[in-house]
């Protein structure tokens, strides 16, 4: 007979690690993306997607530095990282899409796609990983929100007629792009840094559009 393991700590004596706290830092983005996309207040929706995406950086990062760290911490927030990445590069971006679309039944499949995609890339990770240290099999998630939120710095000086089929069309092909059997760089090291000056400065610029609003 095999033998059985440990018994494990309580539940959330492993949310209190540092890394998976800072992971959770990063849902709380989500939803707040996910919150201002319902009420319609995009630039704000886009500073919570850019903070999810910094502090799913920051917590590997965290990891790696932290001396310690037992292995069961390590796998545990190797799957809290992975389910929070569903809801802020999943159905945080396919609520904005639907919210975009007014809510129109021509949206939903779009948002399905989105959520549908990143649960497949997800679980193929999950399974077989990277193809080696620093390539990814198709695009990874969190460059959709990099993308997607550099893309609605245009929101306004187009019209939503012509924003709401472009923002539609780059969703699809990014989506497609996760899971084209394609190699992606991993970005990492001196990436965090240009990552972080994203964040800081696309965070400045739509701060600037909700305090200073066209029109």
């Amino acid at each position: 007979m095999s033998e059985l393991p440990a018994t494990p700590k309580a539940i959330l004596c492993y949310a209190k690690d540092l890394p998976n706290i800072c992971s959770l830092a990063g849902l709380f983005a989500a939803i707040l993306g996910i919150y201002f996309a319902f009420l319609g207040n995009f630039p704000a929706a886009m500073i919570g997607l850019l903070w999810a995406v910094f502090f799913d950086w920051s917590d590997g990062i965290i990891a790696r530095r932290m001396k310690g760290r037992t292995k069961e911490q390590g796998e545990f927030g190797g799957q809290l990282d992975s389910l929070i990445d569903i809801v802020s590069f999943g159905i945080c971006p396919a609520v904005i899409l639907l919210s975009y679309g007014n809510f129109s039944p021509w949206y939903i499949p779009g948002a399905f796609i989105i959520v549908a995609i990143g649960v497949i890339r997800l679980s193929y990770f999950n399974v077989f990983g990277l193809v080696d240290k620093s390539t990814y099999w198709g695009l990874a998630l969190d460059n959709n929100v990099i993308i997607l939120t550099f893309l609605f710095l245009f929101d306004g000086l187009l019209s939503p007629a012509v924003f709401g089929p472009v923002l539609y069309s780059l969703l699809m092909i990014l989506a497609a792009l996760n899971v084209a059997p394609i190699k992606t760089p991993k970005f990492a090291g001196r990436w965090y840094y240009a990552i972080t000056a994203y964040t800081l400065v696309l965070t400045l610029i739509y701060t600037w559009k909700l305090l200073c609003p066209a029109g």
